[in-house]
């Protein structure tokens, strides 16, 4: 799959609930893992791939794995966490950004099964920036301040 860059107008629209479970839906949750791994990023919207459905995956780095979401609800939030963040669909583009620290996340997996998962920290804003992409909200409307690549550590690049 091919990663879509902004100024693409579907990353500014709001994503269809996904009504149709099954082997096609595992298939594409399958294809945007791996563009999401291959370009070392941490979360990927089906947006961000052309697909304008409800669709994300995340998967931190930190052993907890891979988080298949379809249609994805933010349930409950606590607390605030400010970040760098940076997104693959805007290439060296990063800055600070205000979000909750902990969320409560109803979703649905590739076969329609119900599910719930608490987050906190990273694993927390990964969640939020993905479920921002579902509504067409993007991370820059949400920056604080904008920082140059070259001053960030190699963690806070790391972590598109």
């Amino acid at each position: 799959m091919e990663i879509v860059k902004y100024p693409a107008a579907i990353l500014e629209k709001k994503c269809k609930r996904v009504t149709e479970f099954g082997t096609s839906l595992k298939a594409v949750l399958n294809d945007m893992y791996k563009t999401m791994q291959e370009a070392y990023g941490v979360g990927l919207a089906a947006p961000q791939v052309g697909i304008g459905q409800q669709i994300a995956v995340v998967d931190i780095g930190d052993g907890t794995g891979r988080i298949d979401l379809v249609n994805p609800k933010i349930i409950a939030r606590r607390g605030e966490q400010t970040d760098v963040e940076g997104c693959l669909s805007f290439p060296g583009v990063y800055g600070t950004v205000s979000r909750a620290y902990y969320v409560k996340v109803k979703a649905q997996n590739a076969q329609g099964k119900t599910f719930i998962i608490e987050a906190e920290d990273f694993l927390a804003r990964a969640l939020q920036h993905e479920i921002d992409h579902l509504h067409g909200v993007l991370f820059t409307s949400k920056i604080i301040e904008y920082v140059d690549e070259e001053d960030l550590t190699f963690e806070e690049a790391d972590a598109e």
